[in-house]
C-alpha cells in the first residue's frame, strides 16, 4: 500500500465517484480502422479495467467525422453508438468508469480532399502546413458561426457519450488540436476578442466547456486536457498554464489532466524524451511528419526523467483549488507517493499501462512497486500499425490480432 493511503480509496469527480485515484490517461490506440469502433478497441479498454485503473480513457473521440485526425479514428454520432455502448459495458464489467475524450482536428488534420471540406477551420485562416501532405493548402479563419457550430459539436458529442454508457467526457484543449489552436499563440494571432491575451485566447475554449457542463455536467464528470506549456519560448509559458487552470476552474471544470507540449512542435516536452530514431521512412503520415518536425523544432535533446512535469504543475497545483490528475512519468510507487503528497487528487498513467495493464492491481497488492516501461515511445509510433499501440518488450501490452481492429465492437 502507498504512503498516501487515499492511494486506493474512492474518490469523486462531479457526479463521477472512482474507485481509487489512478485513471488511464488517453493514448491514441490506432485501433478504429475506418473509423470502426473495434473489438480491438474494447479488448483493449477491457484490459485497463481488469488492471486495476479507475477509469480508462477511450483517446480521441472527433466531435464528428470532419472533426477526425486521420480516418482511422473514433467519431461519436448515431452510427458508433452500438459499437460505444459494448465499450462501456466491458469496462464496467470489472468496477471501472469509462471516459471518451472528445475533440476536434481543426487544422491538425490530414483527412482527404474527398473526405471532408476542402479547408480545415482554426483560429486562424492562411497557409495550412499540416496540409501540405494532402493538399489541403489553406485554413478558414473561424468566425463566430463557425464557433456557434463547433461548440454545438461538442455538446452533441457529449450528449451521445452519455448515450454511449460514458460516465465521463474529457474535453481535449492541449497538444495543438482546435481548442489548443485558439489558446496558443503559436497559432492564434487574432485581433478580435478571441486573440491577444490568454483571457481572450481562451473565450472560446470556455464557451465549448461551460455549453459541455450545462448539457451533461450533472451526470457524467466533465473534464479537461490541456497543456501547461508549449514548451516553445514564443508559446505559453506557465503563467499561462496557471491562468488557463484559473479559467477552467472558474467555469466549472470537475477535474483538469495537466499535460504539456505540441503534438509536433514540441514532442519532448509532452512525451518526456524524443519519439525513437529510425533510419526508416514511416508510412503513417503523422508520424513522418511528427519526426521530421522533431529534427526541426530544435528542442535540447531530453533523456526521460521519472515525473517530468511535476515542476510546473506543482505550480499549477499551488494556484487553483479543483482536482488535478496529474500525467508525466509517473514509474514507480515512490513517485506516486510523491504526488499524492503535493496535493493531486489522481494520477494519469500511459505508457505505464501500455506495458502492463495490470500494474495498479500489482501495486495495491504488493507485488511490485515499479514498472518496467522504459519510456522508449516506440509504443507512440505503433498507433499508427495494423495492430495498433503495442509494447515492444515482451512483458507488456502486445497487442492482438489486428483483424479485431476491423471488426465493429457489436458484431
Amino acid at each position: 500500500m502507498a504512503k498516501t493511503p487515499h492511494a486506493f480509496t474512492a474518490s469523486k469527480i462531479g457526479p463521477l465517484k472512482l474507485k481509487n485515484r489512478f485513471i488511464k490517461a488517453a493514448t491514441n490506440e490506432g485501433m478504429c480502422k475506418n473509423g470502426v469502433i473495434s473489438k480491438g478497441l474494447v479488448n483493449f479498454h477491457e484490459e485497463m479495467a481488469k488492471g486495476g485503473a479507475a477509469m480508462t480513457t477511450v483517446a480521441y473521440c472527433a466531435t464528428s467525422r470532419d472533426g477526425q485526425t486521420f480516418v482511422d479514428q473514433a467519431h461519436l454520432s448515431r452510427d458508433t453508438l452500438a459499437d460505444f455502448k459494448t465499450l462501456t459495458a466491458a469496462v464496467h464489467k470489472h468496477g471501472a468508469a469509462a471516459q471518451a475524450q472528445i475533440t476536434h482536428a481543426g487544422s491538425f488534420t490530414f483527412l482527404p480532399k474527398d473526405f471532408s471540406s476542402a479547408k480545415p477551420i482554426s483560429a486562424m485562416g492562411g497557409f495550412n502546413k499540416f496540409g501540405v501532405l494532402t493538399g489541403r493548402y489553406t485554413k478558414k479563419k473561424m468566425d463566430r458561426d463557425d464557433m456557434d457550430a463547433i461548440a454545438d459539436e461538442f455538446v452533441k458529442a457529449a450528449l451521445q457519450a452519455k448515450e454511449s454508457g460514458f460516465d465521463a467526457v474529457e474535453i481535449h484543449m492541449g497538444h495543438g488540436y482546435l481548442l489548443a489552436q485558439f489558446i496558443t499563440p503559436l497559432y492564434n494571432t487574432r485581433k478580435d476578442g478571441y486573440g491577444g491575451s490568454i483571457e481572450n485566447r481562451m473565450k472560446f475554449p470556455a464557451e465549448v466547456l461551460s455549453k459541455v457542463l450545462d448539457a451533461v455536467g450533472k451526470d457524467l464528470a466533465v473534464t479537461v486536457k490541456y497543456s501547461q506549456t508549449d514548451g516553445k519560448p514564443e508559446g505559453n509559458q506557465i503563467e499561462d498554464g496557471i491562468k488557463i487552470a484559473k479559467i477552467l476552474q472558474s467555469t466549472g471544470a470537475h477535474m483538469a489532466q495537466l499535460s504539456n507540449g505540441l503534438n509536433v512542435e514540441s514532442i519532448s516536452t509532452m512525451f518526456g524524451n524524443p519519439l525513437p530514431a529510425t533510419s526508416a521512412r514511416p508510412k503513417n503520415l503523422i508520424v513522418r511528419l511528427g519526426m521530421a518536425m522533431q529534427k526541426k523544432s530544435k528542442e535540447p535533446d531530453r533523456e526521460f526523467a521519472q515525473l517530468y512535469s511535476l515542476e510546473t504543475a506543482r505550480q499549477i497545483r499551488a494556484s487553483v483549488d479543483m482536482p488535478l490528475c496529474y500525467l508525466g512519468g509517473a514509474q514507480s510507487l515512490e513517485n506516486m507517493d510523491q504526488v499524492f503528497a503535493e496535493g493531486f487528487e489522481f494520477i494519469g498513467l500511459g505508457r505505464a499501462l501500455i506495458f502492463d495493464p495490470n500494474y495498479i492491481n500489482d501495486l495495491k497488492s504488493k507485488a511490485r512497486t515499479t514498472s518496467g516501461c522504459t519510456a522508449c515511445n516506440q509504443c507512440v509510433t505503433l498507433m499508427y500499425t495494423p495492430g495498433g499501440t503495442a509494447c515492444v518488450d515482451a512483458k507488456g501490452w502486445r497487442g492482438h490480432d489486428a483483424e479485431l481492429n476491423t471488426i465493429p465492437a457489436s458484431a
